[in-house]
């Protein structure tokens, strides 16, 4: 597995943090709470993997830039290990970028070994899944961790599931031989906001992030977008009935039943809400 490294500054005991896209992400969630993490922390590119090794080149092509008639740079999206801290000085890294189409198990291999290197005494994987919950009540977050006690200290399904598995899985499995524990969270975003920017669900996922990592990361930039997408999502609810049942038996569960052992195969209809709510949204970028 060939990869570039670069010259910066090695954080002591980091926590890996995996942001890989590829996987589903209702609401955005993952990618918005990436960026907030991007945006509020000083971090640096460590490692650039070759995208030869690892992409498909034809399903995801490399962006080309010009000027003029006049071709300049190729930019090759390849996976990116970012280092730095937090504002109080706690060690981070950032797998980020696509989610490699091949050598799952030898990528996988030499993320751990990095992680080694870097001392880290903690792997998250970010995640979201469509759940039916109601946007009245808090978002959910389950885990699935190397440990039972570290999947406890967020909450987890009971019982057995079988699902496609994700790259924090296979870098987990690994990293467990090397004796580094690790944790996948997966916000449960509703069902009926999933299509569009869901910002209550990106805080969710950083708020569990920062109890298992101990980083301090910092949400307010994502709570206007939180407030004014509930408001919106509260009056076109009101405008129907069928919406306001819908939502109230989704309560009624959410109290009745565990909200992480919410079966998401269970999804009743919210397209309506969904379409009127991206339509909203739409209008509001042009404005």
């Amino acid at each position: 597995m060939s990869y570039e490294r670069r010259e910066v500054k090695i954080p002591v005991e980091s926590v890996l943090i995996v942001a890989l896209e590829g996987w589903i992400d209702p609401g955005f969630t993952a990618a918005a709470a990436l960026t907030c993490l991007l945006e509020q922390f000083d971090t640096h590119t460590f490692v650039v993997f070759d995208t030869d090794d690892l992409i498909d080149l034809r399903a995801r092509r490399p962006r080309v830039m010009s000027r003029d008639g006049l071709r300049n740079r190729v930019y090759w999206q390849g996976p990116r290990l970012r280092v730095g801290t937090d504002e109080q000085g706690r060690g981070m890294a950032l797998l980020v970028g696509p989610e490699p189409d091949f050598h799952w198990k030898a990528f996988s291999a030499e993320v751990t070994e990095l992680a080694v290197e870097l001392g880290c005494r903690l792997i998250v994987g970010l995640g979201a899944a469509p759940a039916p919950t109601p946007h009245t009540r808090p978002i959910p977050i389950s885990a699935t961790a190397s440990t039972q006690e570290l999947a406890a200290e967020v909450g987890y399904r009971t019982g057995s599931h079988d699902r496609p598995a994700r790259m924090i899985d296979v870098i987990g499995s690994i990293a467990d031989l090397a004796g580094i524990p690790s944790i996948s969270l997966i916000a449960r975003v509703p069902h009926y906001v999933s299509t569009t920017p869901y910002p209550a669900a990106s805080i969710a996922l950083l708020q569990a992030l920062s109890s298992v990592s101990g980083l301090l990361i910092d949400t307010s930039a994502l709570r206007e977008g939180a407030e004014s997408t509930n408001r919106e999502v509260d009056r076109l609810i009101a405008q129907s009935e069928e919406h306001t049942e819908m939502v109230r038996q989704l309560e009624e569960r959410y109290h009745r039943i565990s909200p992480v052992d919410i079966d998401e195969r269970t999804l009743p209809s919210g397209d309506q809400i969904a379409d009127e709510l991206e339509r909203y949204l739409r209008n509001q970028t042009k404005d």
